[in-house]
């Protein structure tokens, strides 16, 4: 088959309910998904997320909306709204799915807590929404709560994996028995052959967060994106599960130390908070310098081998996806 072929590979519940070429998502990203990247997802045939907790001021989120329905070009795009597991001061999530709301946004990504409280306004606005979970608990949970689409992580992810750290071909054939809804596998996804795989064990698509994080369109410094391009999959830490909260993150001086403040103390948020604080990682992502910040990275960073476009990537995936069902294919043919 043709590499360079735009024809699409793949007709899935997933690509219908989005509108796009390909059954993937481009997961949001905390401080680094902005309209240049969500806008180039859409371009090379995915749909990607906002994320609307790097931005500060609602008036600057919404500034990135409008500049990513002008850089997408009608092409689908959505908002990543993170919720904490349970309702804390100065939550803003009302006010998020207001503007959202406001600014005829169709997507939308939600993790956290449950979205129910959420879903009238949402839908009322004709907005669908794409609920992520870490076990076919919660996963049943979202459905009945009546969300559009569900996400299923497994232990490999970057970023939040759940207490129960299950792994991604369990989870992805579990949550296929179970859910009727429009399913997405994700954590440690990052080839074409894996996005097959997904496929063959019932998911409609796959989501995918830690191989995009050396595209281009992320505007991390230089020398964060050669780190995870010199990364092998060990190169991750399991941190904060003294809280409850789980996190993946790239293995550095950061996570050594919240280790050892859990093995110490156990979930002492009180000492935790000064190398677990958002901000540090922000200002990681900005200078370069990895050995601070809870960086949230997932063990298909050994899969990160250069620094390209956001297409390249995805050009490859497809590449690998073909040659993946050629494959099967011919193994098929063997058995007759």
């Amino acid at each position: 088959m043709n590499p360079t072929d735009q024809t699409p590979i793949f007709r899935t519940r997933i690509t219908e309910l989005f509108g796009t070429r390909l059954p993937v998502v481009a997961s949001g990203l905390q401080w680094l998904s902005n309209a240049d990247y969500a806008a180039a997802a859409a371009h090379a045939g995915m749909i990607g997320f906002i994320t609307a907790a790097s931005f500060a001021e609602l008036d600057d989120l919404c500034r990135e909306i409008r500049r990513c329905r002008e850089l997408s070009d009608g092409k689908p795009f959505g908002v990543n709204i993170s919720m904490l597991p349970k309702l804390a001061k100065g939550d803003r999530v009302d006010a998020v799915v207001d503007l959202v709301c406001e600014e005829g946004v169709h997507f939308v990504e939600t993790a956290g807590r449950n979205p129910e409280p959420y879903l009238p306004r949402l839908h009322a606005a004709g907005i669908k929404v794409l609920h992520k979970v870490p076990t076919v608990h919660h996963a049943r949970s979202a459905q009945a709560a009546g969300v559009d689409a569900i996400t299923v992580v497994g232990a490999e992810c970057g970023g939040h994996p759940g207490t129960e750290l299950i792994g991604t071909m369990v989870q992805a054939a579990l949550a296929a028995r179970d859910i009727q809804l429009p399913l997405l596998a994700a954590g440690g996804i990052a080839t074409g052959a894996q996005l097959v795989a997904a496929l063959a064990l019932g998911a409609d698509g796959v989501a995918i967060g830690t191989r995009f994080l050396v595209a281009e369109e992320i505007w991390a410094h230089a020398d964060y994106k050669q780190r995870l391009i010199a990364a092998t999959e060990t190169d991750t830490s399991l941190v904060m599960a003294s809280l409850r909260n789980t996190v993946r993150a790239l293995r550095n001086e950061t996570t050594e130390i919240v280790q050892q403040i859990e093995r110490e103390t156990g979930g002492d948020l009180e000492a935790l908070m000064p190398h677990i604080a958002g901000c540090v990682g922000r200002r990681a992502y900005a200078s370069g310098d990895v050995r601070h910040g809870i960086l949230s990275v997932g063990q298909s960073v050994v899969f990160a081998e250069r620094v390209e476009p956001l297409a390249a990537i995805v050009k490859q995936l497809e590449t690998e996806a073909r040659a993946a069902l050629d494959r099967l294919g011919r193994l098929a043919l063997l058995q007759d």
